[in-house]
């Protein structure tokens, strides 16, 4: 996330210096064409001169047009600190991500500070479950191929949903020790509470149909070559007796 205002303050300063080049080429192709005019006459070269001088004026132009229009136009506020600090992780977390191992070590330390913030509440336990569940299919996923793959997004699609909605529970529980929570709140908090744990059976019930999706895909064919490795093994075989054969049968020469 790029802070608007800084965003904004930088394309002003482009669109000047780009005003500003093009000013100057403007002028040195508008003088050139002003003092070789006289002295040569108008011929072809001439009318490329004055192509250019006309082309560049335009630009200079409508540089100057852009940035004296957006300048107009109220400065977006600036970010307070919270979005400052989100803006300048994600900023982070882009480039890390781009490293070969940047994305399990980004997606760890998410994973930790997700179970940190939920640590002690009652959605623990099925946050936990969820896990688990979550790691297995993690597992599982590099191996769901074909017309199964779209399941992979439901899936992160659901994890994500279920976080969001543990963290949420965890902070609607901690409102409820205060003495002003209600019923009301008690019974949103029971409400939300079930509804996590059904949802934390159905992706365990999805984790499962896809370790036996991959389990029967795998019976299909024949992953290991055994046959293949029988008869290599049968060959190495072989040729081991025969060379032994050989060595015990053949007469030791007299020195």
């Amino acid at each position: 996330m790029t802070d608007p205002r800084t965003k904004y303050f930088l394309r002003i300063r482009r669109l000047r210096r780009s005003a500003r080049r093009w000013s100057v080429i403007a002028g040195g192709l508008i003088m050139a064409t002003a003092v070789l005019l006289p002295y040569a006459g108008i011929r072809l070269p001439d009318v490329f001169w004055a192509a250019g001088a006309g082309a560049t004026t335009a630009l200079a132009f409508w540089r100057w047009s852009d940035a004296r229009e957006l300048a107009a136009q109220p400065a977006p506020p600036p970010l307070d600190p919270a979005q400052r600090a989100l803006a300048t992780q994600l900023r982070i977390e882009s480039v890390v991500s781009r490293l070969p191992i940047g994305r399990t070590a980004i997606n760890e330390m998410h994973r930790v500070a997700h179970l940190s913030r939920i640590r002690g509440s009652a959605v623990s336990p099925a946050a936990s479950r969820l896990d688990r569940a979550t790691k297995a299919f993690n597992g599982l996923a590099p191996r769901l191929t074909g017309p199964v793959r779209e399941v992979i997004h439901e899936a992160s699609l659901a994890e994500h949903a279920l976080r969001d909605l543990a963290e949420r529970i965890a902070s609607v529980e901690r409102v409820m020790k205060t003495p002003s929570a209600g019923l009301a709140l008690v019974e949103a908090h029971a409400d939300l509470m079930a509804r996590f744990n059904a949802g934390v059976e159905s992706y365990e019930m999805l984790v499962t149909a896809a370790a036996t999706y991959v389990a029967e895909d795998g019976r299909l064919g024949e992953p290991v070559a055994i046959g293949r490795l029988i008869e290599a093994g049968d060959l190495l075989r072989g040729i081991a007796e025969g060379m032994s054969d050989l060595r015990t049968s053949t007469p030791r020469m007299p020195f």
